[in-house]
């Protein structure tokens, strides 16, 4: 089992449920933080779901109208993904929201048992 900590960002170019992050079938991760940044001189109404692998399911996590210039944590408390599960993103305006997920990758690959 290995450790690793990372970084997924992703520029939301439209107004589409945009995939984050998917965590590898062979792994599992603890999130520290999702964070939402609003580099527009408007307010941009923003939202996060986690997409759960063993449910085929999306739930909604985070809702907000993020300020103009301005950035906020979608997950203060952290979250837990199993295999294949993701963190998938949308705002209502295109090319002015960047999303960064903060996490540790935990590998199962040669676990024994």
């Amino acid at each position: 089992m290995t450790i690793q900590y990372k970084n997924a960002t992703k520029s939301l170019g439209d107004t589409n449920l945009n995939t984050v992050l998917t965590i590898s079938t062979s792994a599992v991760a603890i999130v520290k933080s999702v964070y939402f940044s609003n580099s527009s001189s408007g307010s941009i109404l923003c939202n996060a779901s986690l997409r759960d692998s063993s449910a085929s399911a999306d739930t909604e996590f985070f809702r907000d109208t993020i300020t103009a210039s301005t950035q906020v944590n979608a997950a203060p408390q952290g979250l837990n993904l199993e295999a294949g599960d993701a963190i998938k993103a949308q705002a209502a305006t295109a090319s002015k929201v960047t999303v960064v997920v903060s996490y540790a990758l935990i590998n199962r690959e040669n676990e024994n048992g």
